[in-house]
């Protein structure tokens, strides 16, 4: 059985798809502006990255589309929106890179994790253009025979 384990003691969430679906190019570290709830809820795991992406708009980021989803306990007192759309904290010089560069053809900003940094929330964002499917189909092919070559390897050295 392979077993489930995540990148990092610190993450809460990874975006998975994304190094399938884009060819990464530069990182920036962003913190999140979250409510009450959304810390305890993460706090507990329940975040995902899945079809999330960066808006920026108006010298702001922005994160659209990821989903927090309340825990029963800590969210009674409040109307909750666990697709929210969460203030990203960037340097305004990072912020005008990131502009710049979406700007581009084919160039798009999208988060890659969410994890913990001390008692902070920091979300790890990327600069990636869009694989074409001949990229992935290569892509799928360097996965299965970097795993033939550990079978074989495996069976050889025993």
């Amino acid at each position: 059985m392979a077993k489930k384990r995540k990148a990092n003691p610190g993450t809460i969430a990874l975006n998975k798809k994304a190094r399938f679906e884009y060819l990464l190019h530069e990182r920036f570290e962003a913190g999140l502006a979250l409510k009450g709830w959304e810390v305890k809820s993460l706090r507990a795991g329940k975040a995902q990255l899945t079809d999330t992406y960066v808006l920026l708009k108006g010298g702001e980021a922005f994160l659209l589309g990821s989903n927090i989803t309340p825990l029963n306990t800590t969210s009674t007192h409040v109307v909750a929106d666990p697709q929210r759309t969460r203030k990203l904290l960037l340097h305004k010089k990072e912020i005008s890179r990131l502009i710049g560069a979406t700007q581009q053809k084919g160039q798009t900003c999208i988060p890659m994790a969410i994890y913990w940094k001390a008692n902070r929330v920091k979300c790890e964002i990327a600069l990636a253009t869009g694989k074409k499917d001949h990229d992935k189909r290569a892509t799928i092919k360097d996965r299965e025979w970097n795993r033939d070559k550990q079978r074989l390897m495996k069976d050889y050295n025993r």
